[in-house]
């Protein structure tokens, strides 16, 4: 084995090795789940998701303001219910009101540790909604996994 060799394997192992630390195994990296103990009271972030939520699909809130509440998928569904409402609105010549309501009880259910589905109830003036929401514990924070506005 020449010197060049020598320095060639060593160069090999010295960039696997760092590949490994730098991120390339996702066991260190990628999210972790939380237990319930780790994880803060839900309720006060059920309500208040709920609201963002309404506001929303009313027009009156900033879908970018819940990004950070809620997964990829679960932002990607409201984006497409946020432009199926504004698109109704404009074709009724509606201007984006801020809806009045107040948000009422919430139902938990936790079916496993760090996992919790709720819902939420919405009187309106009119009529009353159920907001079904499943969040799940990830880095000692919730974040919603599911959202369903009935």
């Amino acid at each position: 084995m020449t010197a060049r060799d020598a320095i060639g394997a060593r160069t090999a192992v010295n960039r696997s090795s760092t590949a490994r630390l730098l991120g390339d195994d996702d066991e260190f990296f990628a999210r972790q789940p939380a237990r319930r103990t780790e994880l803060p009271d839900p309720e006060p972030l059920l309500r208040s998701l709920t609201h963002c939520i309404i506001e929303a699909l009313a027009g009156a809130r900033d879908l970018e303001q819940l990004a950070r509440w809620v997964d990829d998928d679960v932002y990607r569904n409201l984006s497409k219910r946020v432009v199926l409402a504004a698109r109704a609105r404009r074709a009724k010549g509606q201007a984006p009101q801020r809806p009045a309501f107040s948000v009422g009880r919430v139902h938990m259910y936790e079916p496993a540790d760090g996992v919790l589905e709720a819902v939420v109830m919405v009187h309106q003036r009119a009529r009353s909604r159920a907001v079904a929401i499943r969040i799940e514990g990830f880095d000692q924070r919730w974040r919603a996994s599911a959202i369903g506005v009935l």
